[in-house]
């Protein structure tokens, strides 16, 4: 029976690495937080952030653990970087990373029966468009052989400062000068219809069949990189479409605050782990 997750709850925590994937790039590594307990515990993928364009697999290290204390094995893969490959390349990876923890889950005490993903910035993109398309061909086109029949279907999404709208972020960039900003958004949809394709808010515009996970967003009020208006934006048109959408706004804060430490920062720690509780009751409840 898998172990019921309670914020309060305070494991200690085993973390190490291992290769989950080889691209012509590279190898993937993938960092594991494993909760010291009897187990299984609930398992939750954390996608990094970067504007699709920098970090790796220690970018969330405070929450990922924070999340793990309380009971939950969490794993954090390195995706690929725009500059080696684009569009859709990191969604792949996340969408085998996906498949490759289910695997993986129960030799690592994890039940993968309770699967959520949390995403921040363009990782929080990545986890909106596979929480929504989890079949969608092009993004589970890296083959797992050892578990072919395996999907990347998962339970609820929790975000850090989504880019839920690419085109609606790059316009941001643009009027304030960010041509930084503007260069690699265009490096990562590097074809005039992918920022289209894979822009959460124009795919729920489109009305194309998606599925609805429960969603939480937490957004900085100062962000302007990502401004409080696409997420305002974004959470109607998902509540309007039928699904559920928390969307919390962090007055004083702006793009990265969770990963730096602060009341706000440990605030954000816990909303997601009240957010993972209350779906993983719910499912318990559906299963029961």
């Amino acid at each position: 029976m898998t172990v019921a997750y309670n914020p309060s709850n305070l494991f200690a925590v085993k973390v190490w690495e291992v290769e989950y994937r080889k691209t012509e790039q590279r190898t993937l590594i993938a960092r594991i937080y494993q909760p010291q307990g009897s187990g299984p515990f609930p398992v939750l993928l954390d996608l990094h952030g970067g504007a699709w364009s920098r970090k790796d697999r220690y970018a969330n290290e405070p929450m990922a653990r924070a999340i793990a204390a309380a009971g939950m094995l969490v794993v954090s893969p390195d995706l690929r970087i725009s500059s080696e490959a684009p569009y859709p390349a990191s969604v792949q990876d996340a969408h085998y990373a996906i498949r490759w923890l289910k695997h993986k889950a129960k030799e690592l005490n994890g039940d993968p029966t309770h699967f959520g993903v949390l995403g921040s910035s363009s990782g929080g993109h990545i986890a909106q468009l596979l929480a929504m398309k989890p079949n969608e061909a092009k993004y589970a086109a890296v083959p797992l052989p050892e578990a072919p029949l395996l999907d990347a279907t998962f339970s609820y999404v929790a975000t850090r400062s989504p880019i839920s709208d690419p085109v609606a972020r790059r316009a941001q960039a643009e009027k304030k000068g960010n041509k930084e900003m503007m260069k690699k958004s265009d490096t990562f949809f590097s074809t005039p219809d992918s920022i289209h394709e894979g822009n959460p808010q124009e795919i729920l515009d489109r009305k194309e069949k998606v599925r609805l996970l429960p969603m939480l967003i937490m957004q900085g009020g100062l962000d302007d990189n990502v401004i409080p208006p696409i997420q305002e934006k974004f959470a109607a048109t998902y509540r309007a479409a039928g699904g559920e959408c928390q969307l919390e706004i962090f007055e004083g804060s702006e793009h990265e605050w969770t990963a730096v430490p602060s009341p706000a920062a440990d605030r954000s720690h816990r909303m997601v782990m009240d957010f993972i509780a209350k779906q993983l009751q719910a499912l318990q409840k559906k299963a029961a």
